[in-house]
């Protein structure tokens, strides 16, 4: 477990942990003329009269920005922009260190949507990519489906998607652990943010056929209307095909896996001994997941996912988004579709292969140097099979770069661990 004033330090040393560097030499007086005037007029003219140019001459194709404006941040809610930005900086590192993607935090002081809105459209030229993040619901869906409409690079909301790659993932692993089909499994969501409807149209798209979802007033269904929203109404329609009520205690009778999207401390042993066999509990709430994960072993569960980092099976985003943009990226994807989503979440499953598998083994490892450029290459594969491709590029020419990026930032990183009169961290 980490300590507060190293996480502190951590960020404190260098005052933040990422920065702009140059990738091209500016040694003399010729390379300054090249770099910008009048050298710098060459390229303008180019993309001014084709604006695809700017991923020959720009950094646009390996540019994302990683929006946010804090209303929704981690397990610490609505903290403020400002609050924000370590955060979406840690992303900004992580995008760097396993895939070579630059990404800049773009964080914006506002809850409007239209503001949101207006911001990234408006910054849409400089960029390759939008990673949305910790933004609150319903703006965040807001948000999505508007800039998906109208911009033509790829946008992703990590909190919503990235969630639901990641669980797909998992649950397809832990369905074989409990050898079970994923068509025949009735699975209870309990939660109805962002992250928790996101999730269930995956699994919807995945084959999943059996999904009742709960919120604080209990179970959704078509007809009830207190607490509903329109995203509620909607995915209302496509579970619960019995319109059953009541609370999360009776939607989990009988039920194979229990996800858990919501608040701390919500399940108790007697709800998953009235579970199915062999159940599954997804207990992804942070800090505090729904149940703690010694009790629901001694209670039954089968295979236990959390959020956290002291237990196995963690579900983190990090493993599933830079490998999704660098293969978007590459391909000069227009969106990240379901089809993308899907190879996502197949890899990350076969990245456990069978005989590494177990109930505490079923998501693979983040720093595995494998593991983004399988993911790249699967992206990119289905972006070019679904259309939205505007560039052919060999998956496996994409994985190979991929790894290169992850092996030439590690090194940096050890250079780094080895300069102890800058990074000094005893741990």
């Amino acid at each position: 477990m980490y300590k507060t004033d190293d996480a502190l330090q951590y960020h404190s040393i260098k005052k933040g942990k990422i920065e702009i560097n140059s990738k091209m030499p500016l040694v003399d007086e010729y390379h300054l003329m090249l770099a910008y005037s009048p050298g710098v007029k060459e390229p303008c003219l180019r993309i001014a009269n084709d604006p695809e140019a700017a991923y020959q001459y720009t950094s646009k194709g390996n540019m994302v920005a990683v929006v946010s404006n804090g209303t929704a941040l981690l397990g610490l809610g609505n903290v403020g922009a400002s609050a924000s930005l370590p955060v979406m900086e840690g992303k900004a590192q992580l995008f760097k260190v396993f895939t070579g993607i630059d990404a800049f935090p773009i964080i914006i002081d506002s809850d409007d949507p239209e503001k949101v809105i207006e911001t990234v459209k408006l910054l849409e030229p400089g960029f390759g990519g939008i990673n949305l993040k910790n933004i609150s619901a319903p703006e965040c869906f807001i948000i999505q489906e508007r800039l998906e409409e109208e911009l033509n690079i790829p946008v992703f909301d990590d909190n919503q998607h990235g969630t639901a790659v990641m669980v797909l993932a998992a649950l397809i692993n832990a369905l074989k652990v409990t050898n079970k089909a994923i068509d025949a499994v009735k699975i209870v969501i309990n939660g109805a943010g962002a992250s928790a409807l996101a999730t269930a149209h995956l699994l919807l798209a995945a084959g999943v056929n059996q999904i009742v979802l709960c919120d604080s007033q209990g179970i959704i269904y078509t007809g009830r209307t207190s607490g509903m929203n329109e995203y509620k109404v909607h995915l209302a329609r496509k579970t619960n095909y019995n319109c059953r009520g009541g609370k999360l205690p009776d939607a989990l009778v009988d039920a194979d896996v229990f996800l858990g999207l919501s608040r701390g401390n919500l399940l108790d042993g007697v709800m998953i001994k009235s579970m199915a066999r062999d159940p599954i509990i997804f207990a992804l709430a942070n800090p505090e997941p729904e149940i703690n994960p010694d009790l629901a072993m001694s209670s039954g569960a089968k295979v236990i996912v959390t959020g956290r980092t002291d237990y196995p099976n963690q579900i983190n985003t990090n493993l599933a988004f830079p490998g999704i943009f660098r293969g978007a990226l590459d391909v000069r994807a227009t969106s990240i579709n379901l089809e993308m989503k899907m190879a996502a979440a197949r890899t990350l499953a076969n990245k456990v292969t069978d005989r590494e598998l177990s109930p505490d083994y079923i998501i693979p490892k983040a720093m595995d140097p494998s593991l983004c450029p399988t993911i790249a290459a699967s992206v990119a594969e289905a972006a070019i099979e679904t259309g939205v491709a505007r560039v052919q590029v060999d998956p496996e020419l994409i994985a190979r770069r991929t790894q290169d990026m992850f092996q030439e930032t590690a090194n940096y990183g050890k250079l780094l661990e080895e300069d102890k009169t800058q990074y000094q961290i005893v741990h």
